[in-house]
């Protein structure tokens, strides 16, 4: 996600919600420079929205004996960014957070050694978009949605948009907010969901027809959601007075979560035809100062103890077959049965112009 944020994540962090920024360190590293017994440390690059529970990190640390230091190093295409720079001599041994609208960067930079994690059978072979060469592994979906302020709605006696087409109604005029497809990974997300839904040559005009319509660009997820979306409860700013917005079909259950008293509904809903579907994954990085603790994590991140850990951590589907969500995500997430998708390579050849493009199009 460019912001890749879990945007959902900054909701949290927004309602005052403090993260783990980092477990365990040490100089672990050491033993390798000279010769001496493995690093016992193993250092996860990601993007700033990565969480974990100690207890769970604790429990990797007692089965492996390696302890995990976090490195955040900003959204997923900065924190990308960099691991291309130091490409070779990188920052850790694995990277966590590049995700299949990003993945050929990183994959066409040599970035990853091939390593096939144990339990890889227990995730569906749609989600494993590398599994000739195995040099990433996914561990986690979301879907990018317009979110709605339920409230905003009522009031009108208006029935809230469901699908790419509805926002585009005269109903709808001066409603919608949207990020940046060339600064933010929901703002990406979304623009890619309307050329997978109208075709390369029917996107331009469908924005077309939105900024008629009155839509509203602003450069990032924490900008959209928390100062111009109606419906947010994590904004320090006034709120603002768009009751619709680019977010994520899983930040209803965190508006639940972080409320204080909690609401018995989500004050949010998704509009489920206006979803595209992202995939997050890890990759053991080359020249990893400890690649035998790198692939231990990269088994960890997988297996079911992790994989029911993550939903509430960084509000994102687990990919393990096995994994069992929360009542929370169950009750107020809304499932999204046909999300838009793209292939890979597809978003490879077409990413910048469509980003191009796009510019040209609306800021224009």
């Amino acid at each position: 996600m460019h912001t890749t944020k879990l945007a959902a994540v900054a909701v949290a962090t927004a309602l005052g919600v403090t993260t783990l920024a980092a477990c365990g360190g040490g100089d672990g590293d050491k033993g390798k420079a000279t010769g001496g017994p493995a690093p016992k440390t193993v250092t996860l690059v990601s993007h700033d929205s990565f969480n974990a529970s100690k207890d769970v990190l604790a429990a990797f640390t007692k089965q492996t004996g390696f302890t995990v230091k976090v490195l955040k190093s900003g959204d997923a295409g900065e924190a990308l960014n960099k691991e291309i720079l130091t490409k070779g001599s990188p920052q850790g041994d694995v990277f966590f957070g590049i995700d299949n609208t990003l993945l050929s960067r990183g994959l066409d930079n040599g970035l990853f050694e091939p390593y096939e994690a144990k339990g890889l059978d227990r995730i569906p072979a749609e989600l494993q978009l590398d599994k000739d060469e195995h040099r990433v592994t996914p561990v986690d979906t979301g879907d990018i949605c317009v979110n709605y302020d339920k409230k905003y709605f009522a009031d009108k006696k208006l029935a809230p948009p469901q699908t790419f087409d509805d926002l585009a109604k005269p109903a709808y005029k001066d409603l919608l907010v949207v990020e940046n497809p060339e600064r933010s990974s929901p703002g990406l997300g979304f623009l890619l969901g309307t050329a997978a839904r109208y075709g390369d040559g029917g996107w331009q005009d469908y924005w077309k027809k939105l900024k008629a319509n009155g839509v509203k660009t602003v450069d990032s997820w924490e900008l959209a959601y928390n100062q111009e979306f109606s419906g947010s409860a994590g904004g320090k700013q006034a709120k603002g007075d768009r009751p619709l917005v680019v977010s994520y079909a899983s930040s209803p259950p965190v508006e639940v979560l972080y409320a204080q008293p909690q609401p018995k509904e989500a004050p949010t809903g998704v509009s489920t035809g206006t979803c595209f579907r992202q995939t997050e994954f890890a990759g053991l990085l080359k020249g990893a100062k400890n690649p035998e603790g790198g692939k231990a994590l990269i088994d960890f991140l997988i297996s079911k103890q992790f994989q029911d850990d993550m939903p509430l951590q960084m509000f994102v589907h687990p990919v393990a077959k096995d994994a069992t969500l929360p009542e929370l995500f169950t009750k107020h997430g809304a499932v999204i049965e046909k999300p838009q998708t793209m292939a890979p390579q597809k978003i490879a050849e077409k990413r910048e112009a469509w980003i191009q493009a796009w510019s040209s199009l609306v800021l224009k």
